[in-house]
């Protein structure tokens, strides 16, 4: 049986670099409305179909309108093949209206080439079993945490009950609920599959639509789930931060992220 979010994910060609590339059910945040991560890695396997490249290495998206599930395509361009990278543009559209515009470089991944130098360490968790899950919510439609299977360090879980730790972060574990391996185009949907980093700070305080989203492939993930760690830095003019880091199981480097978003602002 495919796994769930390949059949997601999945571009159908219709020549001429378009794509059908439906946004599909159960990968939403809200009533309706897709995961952000998750239409980036729609619009990236089109992408990555018409650039003839097995991976993409840095993509930035910038976020239009909602992602409503239903019929969509995808418009691609090749910018450049040269001989290590190819640069794409997409565009993911819904019923006419655009509704993420997409900027990437597709290409080969090896991790141990050149020169060497990482001074980021994966944050220390208990054993995957022992962080906490969260719940999708029994009175919602299932949603994207249904198809996932995402822990949570212990510390950074009270904001779920109404007790947020009181930092702007994230520890824990991504992976997917049917057991299929993350790859580099799942990292997409990993980095921003947790809930934003201001809930674990203030609270849910309304939603936070994100407005562009950047990830950064730094290898291709061993097998098992993926440690992560989300962290803002900045909240400010009506607006946030939101960094991640992601190591695979063998605790090395796999991904980068880095997003702004709007923050609401706090319930009286």
């Amino acid at each position: 049986m495919p796994f769930e979010f390949d059949i997601a994910t999945t571009p159908t060609p219709r020549g001429n670099g378009l794509y059908d590339t439906p946004i599909q059910e159960r990968w939403n945040i809200g009533p309706g409305i897709a995961n952000g991560g998750y239409l980036l890695a729609l619009a990236a396997n089109a992408m990555r179909a018409e650039s003839g490249r097995a991976h993409p290495l840095t993509i930035t998206a910038h976020y239009l309108s909602p992602g409503v599930e239903g019929p969509a395509e995808t418009r691609t361009e090749i910018v450049k093949a040269g001989r290590q990278l190819t640069t794409m543009t997409g565009s993911l559209s819904r019923d006419g209206k655009e509704v993420i515009r997409v900027l990437g470089s597709f290409g080969d991944i090896d991790a141990d080439k050149g020169l060497q130098f990482d001074d980021l360490q994966p944050p220390t968790l208990p054993a995957f079993v022992d962080c906490e899950k969260r719940v999708p919510n029994p009175d919602m439609a299932p949603s994207l945490q249904s198809r996932l299977d995402c822990r949570y360090h212990p510390d950074d879980i009270g904001w779920v009950v109404g007790k947020p730790s009181g930092n702007a972060s994230y520890r824990g574990y991504f992976s997917f609920a049917d057991g299929r391996e993350v790859d580099t185009l799942a990292l997409l949907l990993a980095t921003d599959a947790f809930p934003p980093v201001l809930f674990n700070k203030y609270g849910l305080i309304g939603w936070a639509p994100t407005i562009e989203l950047t990830v950064h492939i730094r290898a291709i993930p061993a097998p098992g789930p993926i440690t992560v760690k989300f962290h803002s830095n900045v909240i400010q003019g009506g607006f946030f931060e939101e960094s991640g880091e992601l190591w695979d199981s063998t605790g090395r480097l796999v991904a980068m992220s880095r997003q702004l978003a709007l923050a609401p602002l706090p319930q009286a």
